[in-house]
């Protein structure tokens, strides 16, 4: 019997929507991208991130936007150095990439996936603008699902074999304890494996216990998760213990990336303190 789609994935969703808002707010994103309950959820938080800017300079959108641009950057490269043409994006909720980079990249085949009524929602807005076509699709996908219609050997079994790949997650990781968020990635390592090449781009936050606003990022984490109906586990206390995960996963080519070092060049936001978010770059 086919695996369900487990209930505890679907927490994820408002985040979706909330920063689907905010790449609109930073023009990264068509308006069609931007929601009503993504406008609300921002309004929310807004008094929240003033305050954290204001009174601890933590700015949550200079986060969003370190992440966002730096796992753009490394699929440029992936593109144009070594030639991916295919791209999977798993838990694309209102993300805008797939739309910026088939009109950069025309030859690109771009597959985007998320559990099934976000899915929906995200091929219809697509669908609605005239964006779909063979090279652009959504298709539904769980991660936590070993076997199945949405299980990741069900979403790449439409990919070309002989191609280089490039699958991203981006907001996916914090939301899963450790254990469950690994388990995937075995079972991506081991589904890379059918392609002469692949990289695997995410991002995660890491728990920097020597970070100076430690105090604060802990209690912001806690109000994440109440805000999306969830936990935010941090994962990892050092770049070289998320190296040392994502082998022990299966890949063999590992890069942790803080984005105010590996990002000059590409007029990151800069906050006063260090950034807290790594950019991964794993490959097979």
């Amino acid at each position: 019997m086919a695996e369900p789609v487990r209930a505890d994935s679907a927490h994820i969703t408002p985040s979706a929507h909330y920063t689907g808002y905010v790449w609109c707010r930073h023009q990264l994103a068509e308006p069609a991208f931007a929601t009503r309950l993504g406008r609300w959820i921002h309004a929310c938080v807004a008094p929240i991130a003033w305050g954290a800017r204001l009174g601890f300079g933590l700015n949550i959108e200079d986060f969003l936007l370190q992440r966002h641009l730096l796992i753009d950057a490394r699929l440029r490269q992936a593109i144009e150095r070594r030639g991916a043409t295919q791209v999977v994006e798993i838990a694309c909720g209102l993300s805008p990439r797939g739309r910026r980079f088939r009109q950069r990249y025309p030859q690109l085949d771009y597959l985007e996936a998320d559990l099934p009524p976000m899915a929906q929602r995200k091929a219809a807005l697509l669908d609605g603008q005239g964006w779909l076509d063979r090279q652009h699709r959504v298709a539904s996908v769980d991660i936590l699902a070993g076997e199945g219609p949405h299980s990741l050997d069900s979403l790449f079994a439409g990919l070309d074999p002989q191609r280089p790949l490039v699958v991203i997650t981006e907001g996916l990781v914090n939301y899963f304890q450790r254990p469950l968020i690994e388990q995937f990635w075995r079972r991506l390592a081991e589904a890379l494996r059918a392609f002469p090449a692949a990289t695997y781009l995410t991002e995660l936050y890491p728990d920097l216990r020597e970070h100076p606003r430690y105090r604060q990022i802990r209690w912001g984490v806690g109000l994440i998760g109440r805000l999306t109906r969830g936990g935010y586990p941090l994962h990892y206390r050092s770049e070289a213990e998320i190296a040392e995960a994502f082998r022990a996963c299966g890949f063999a080519a590992v890069e942790v990336l803080d984005p105010q070092v590996h990002g000059a060049e590409l007029c990151l936001p800069r906050g006063r303190l260090p950034s807290l978010v790594r950019v991964v770059e794993a490959r097979r």
